[in-house]
């Protein structure tokens, strides 16, 4: 007898089935697929592949006929050809119809932006029910695209993120079973993103809002870190994802000025202050 070992990551052809604004600069889009059942994950952090098409596209173009060696078939398409690639996390995903939903975190859309929208941003922004997307996701519950892996003996767990993390960071509290501890900050741009969480695990959750105009890599909540005493006993365990600079100060304050064990800290940089992810990908 022999034993098939599917593969931890495959293409998934999705359509948008509804979009919803949660906030000035977040907009949940729902997708659905007939092969969006050999989706699995047991991540609340669980991180995607999205592939948009580019303007005037119906679908996003990626040479899938090329096998394995589709990521340099897709590198060497011309540039306004080629699919938009962008990394998101996993909001929620539900059974019976087979559904994801994705937020979208918007900027740049205002008028007068000092950053312009990038291609991402202006695609969520405008969704519609049937737009055509491929997303490279997991087909092994358990896989490497997941980080928030709190050990078995964790008496806190510590959480930062901005608002590109707000969807992992929210789906991560809503997932923890009562009586965990949980002490977490959550950054965002707008008053009217903050969200109603629903946990029940015993959790505080500071929201803040961004001063305008604060110093790139400033996390807001390394203040209010600094000065709060944490019900931190030994075996605390921290989460930080969100723009690069930002969790890197953090996890030198954790590591540094706390004295946590790194190996006690997952952080995770999603994005970076001017750099496209485009520009990310050449320097990894």
């Amino acid at each position: 007898m022999t034993t098939a070992v599917a593969a931890p990551f495959r293409f998934f052809s999705l359509q948008v089935v509804r979009a919803r604004r949660l906030g000035p600069s977040l907009v949940r889009v729902t997708f659905a697929g007939p092969d969006l059942h050999a989706f699995h994950s047991d991540g609340r952090d669980q991180s995607l592949s999205l592939f948009l098409p580019q303007p005037g596209q119906t679908e996003p173009v990626v040479p899938l006929e090329l096998g394995d060696s589709w990521w340099q078939g897709w590198r060497e398409l011309p540039d306004d050809v080629r699919a938009v690639m962008r990394s998101y996390t996993l909001r929620s995903l539900r059974r019976g119809p087979d559904e994801i939903d994705i937020d979208f975190a918007l900027h740049g859309l205002e008028p007068g932006a000092a950053v312009p929208a990038g291609p991402a941003s202006r695609w969520a922004a405008h969704a519609t029910p049937g737009d055509r997307v491929l997303l490279l996701g997991p087909a092994v519950a358990d896989n490497r695209a997941i980080r928030f892996r709190p050990p078995e003996d964790t008496d806190l767990v510590v959480m930062w993120g901005d608002e590109t993390a707000v969807p992992a960071a929210t789906a991560i509290l809503e997932s923890l079973p009562a009586g965990t501890r949980v002490r977490a900050w959550l950054e965002v741009g707008h008053t009217g993103d903050i969200q109603d969480v629903a946990t029940d695990a015993d959790a505080d959750v500071t929201w803040l809002v961004r001063e305008p105009g604060r110093p790139e890599g400033s996390p807001m909540a390394l203040d209010a870190l600094r000065g709060t005493r944490l019900p931190i006993g030994e075996r605390p365990y921290v989460w930080l994802a969100g723009e690069s600079g930002c969790v890197r100060a953090l996890r030198r304050h954790f590591v540094g000025e706390r004295g946590t064990d790194r190996r006690r800290v997952t952080f995770v940089g999603y994005w970076r202050h001017g750099l496209s992810e485009e520009q990310l990908r050449t320097q990894e």
